[in-house]
């Protein structure tokens, strides 16, 4: 079994990438989305977010991206010191220490950008994802009621930050 590294996306990463997102999208669990964008659309997100010079990390395992981690931007000249959290791993990466070597290597690259807050939205259900972000100093500063809507049902979320 290879060595699971976490590096910075690279444009060799964006298929597996994309298929790893509609995995866990699928899960309709924890993202925003129920399955993945089309691949060019994807694959313009992660360019722009790496182009500029936002984080984006992967897991990867082998030529298998098994997992992500990006801070991407927000809109507007007042927010520029703000970015959003996106992170997830395949349902047989989890567990294994992996998602806070992907946070930290995002947190430290978003700090070396200049960002001075790291937002980010959870579902209540996701325990083990709350449970990270805490031990990584994000505080909980409020409850998104009807964040999500998926087959009928409404999720809260936790809207959680962390200030540098």
């Amino acid at each position: 079994m290879n060595a699971i590294v976490v590096v910075p996306t690279a444009e060799s990463h964006f298929e597996s990438l994309h298929r790893a997102l509609d995995i866990v999208a699928r899960e309709q669990k924890y993202l925003a989305l129920t399955e993945a964008p089309p691949l060019a659309q994807s694959i313009a997100f992660y360019r722009s977010v790496i182009g500029s010079g936002f984080p984006h990390f992967v897991a990867v395992d082998g030529d298998k991206v098994i997992g992500w981690c990006d801070v991407s931007p927000v809109f507007g000249h007042s927010r520029a010191h703000i970015g959003v959290l996106g992170i997830a791993l395949l349902p047989e990466a989890r567990g294994q220490g992996l998602g806070g070597r992907l946070l930290q290597a995002a947190i430290d690259k978003a700090w070396s950008r200049g960002l001075t807050r790291i937002e980010l939205s959870v579902r209540t259900d996701n325990l083990n994802a709350k449970a990270l972000y805490e031990r990584l100093g994000f505080e909980h500063e409020g409850m998104v009621r009807r964040a999500s809507l998926i087959d009928g049902i409404y999720h809260d979320a936790h809207a959680m930050a962390l200030l540098r």
